[in-house]
């Protein structure tokens, strides 16, 4: 009934062609599903983009403010010495009245500034003795305080927020051995 040619149906009453709509119309819809595959591909690259970058962009805020955050550190630790010498001198009672004015007020605007960076001091003098903020670097007799407990403190410990910036090193009551 078919020739070779089979868009052409020949039959008794004469030869008829056959259109090839379905042929073509499946064509479209074979080109139509491979579109919107290719679209579909395209559109998931993109959201993997869309992600990337957002992750790209998050990742580099973070290396960003640890930098900066460490860098801070370093700074502040470098500032703290100078803080200890101000306070030695006070201490010492060298010089006259002007000397220790200029002096109290030079190492009130130093611990207003570290106070302004979040640098607080810690207050262990009299606590329990807490070797996570604390560096004990000697013993004293108890003398009527309970061992292990801070009863001086040589150089006062230090936080940038809730991070140890520099442990305080103190003196630890103990009990003589008997």
């Amino acid at each position: 009934m078919f020739d070779d040619d089979r868009s052409v149906l020949k039959t008794e009453a004469g030869e008829a062609s056959i259109e090839d709509d379905a042929a073509a119309t499946l064509s479209l819809e074979e080109q139509l599903a491979a579109a919107n595959a290719r679209a579909d591909e395209n559109y998931g690259k993109f959201l993997l983009a869309v992600a990337d970058f957002d992750n790209y962009r998050k990742r580099t805020q973070r290396d960003i403010d640890s930098i900066v955050s460490s860098r801070r550190r370093l700074l502040l630790e470098r500032l703290l010495p100078v803080l200890d010498n101000l306070q030695r001198a006070l201490q010492s009672n060298a010089g006259g009245d002007k000397l220790r004015g200029g002096l109290e007020q030079t190492l009130r605007g130093f611990e207003a500034v570290l106070a302004n960076e979040g640098v607080k001091a810690i207050e262990v003098a009299g606590e329990p003795f807490d070797p996570r903020v604390a560096e004990a670097v000697g013993t004293a007799p108890a003398g009527g305080v309970a061992e292990d407990t801070v009863v001086e403190v040589t150089e006062p410990g230090y936080t940038l927020g809730d991070e140890l910036l520099r442990p305080a090193k103190v003196i630890v009551a103990k009990r003589p051995a008997e």
